[in-house]
This record gives C-alpha cells, sequence and structure tokens, in this order.
C-alpha cells in the first residue's frame, strides 16, 4: 500500500468510472465475513446492481459517497444517507463502511468516519445515526466519540446464514 491514502467524495459520474473497483471491495468484505446486507454467495452481478443504486442515489442527491484510495485503487468506502423524513432534516444515516483486507490496520477505517463526519457537518447534518455487527467497528466507533444506544439480539445474519447482533450508535457532529 502506498504510503498516504487519499480520502475523496465520489460525483454520480465517478460512481459510474469506478463501479468494478466498488463492487471489488463489497465482494472482498462480504467474503471476509462481514454483515453488510448480503449473503454468500455473492455475485458480482449483486454487487454492480448494488453500487449502481447507490450511484443513483449520489445523483439525485439524498447519500454521498466518500472513498479511500491506494496505489492498487478503491480500499475502502463509506456513505452518508440524507434521505431522510421532512421531520428529520438534522440528522442522516452513516452506511457501509467497507475497507478491503489487503488495507486493513492502516487507519483507512478512522480516516473514512473523519470524512463523513466533515461531510455531515457541510451538510447541515448534526445528528448522526449508525448499526453494525461488528466487534472491530465497535472498536473504532467508540473511540470516535460515536454513543452506544443498544443492542439488538438476532437482527440479521451473518452472510453465512448465522443469526447476529447489531449494535446502534448516534453521534452529534
Amino acid at each position: 500500500m502506498t504510503k498516504e491514502t487519499g480520502i475523496r467524495r465520489l460525483r454520480a459520474d465517478e460512481v459510474v468510472n469506478c463501479i468494478g473497483q466498488l463492487a471489488d471491495v463489497l465482494l472482498d468484505c462480504v467474503e471476509g465475513g462481514a454483515s453488510v446486507s448480503f449473503m454468500l454467495p455473492m455475485a458480482r452481478e449483486t454487487a454492480l446492481n448494488f453500487w449502481r443504486k447507490v450511484g443513483d442515489g449520489v445523483a439525485r442527491g439524498e447519500r454521498t459517497l466518500i472513498v479511500a484510495e491506494d496505489d492498487e485503487g478503491i480500499a475502502g468506502t463509506v456513505q452518508l444517507i440524507t434521505d431522510m423524513p421532512e421531520n428529520q432534516p438534522h440528522r442522516a444515516d452513516v452506511a457501509k463502511l467497507l475497507v478491503h483486507r489487503r488495507a486493513r490496520g492502516a487507519g483507512i477505517g478512522r480516516k473514512l468516519m473523519e470524512a463523513v463526519e466533515d461531510a455531515a457537518r457541510g451538510q447541515g447534518r448534526r445528528v448522526l445515526v449508525l448499526d453494525t455487527a461488528s466487534d472491530t467497528a465497535e472498536r473504532l466507533y467508540e473511540r470516535l466519540g460515536w454513543q452506544r444506544v443498544g443492542v439488538v439480539p438476532d437482527y440479521a445474519l451473518m452472510p453465512d446464514g448465522a443469526l447476529c447482533a447489531t449494535t446502534f450508535y448516534y453521534k452529534h457532529v
């Protein structure tokens, strides 16, 4: 991996141009056991369709997509979902913090979370919410000042079909 990882926000047209790399990151995370809404075996077309929908949301201004890039391309992603109900214009959801296994342990997750918080502030979003089924992610979020709300047992499935609990967090930015 390069000495410096670049973090940037993708425009909708850039999502289209990067869709293969985005799919690679998602597939790697699911194949590595991440509970991020997808089951094994995961077809590449499923990953490509997911990113097409994300790109559509970026084009409509309903979400922000931030990526981390290293010398091999996109190494991680995170999204800020701002398509909220009328009574929640101050809030957003943080979703799909994904870091390719080749790039883990290099601080990319932290950099992506800091960037998504900055993006939220820049869009006037003061209350952020997220959920996770990962102990590693929980440690990261807590180090970054996120507040644990609670745990819902058997909330989702792991990619292999096993039930898993999900922990909810919020942060005021």
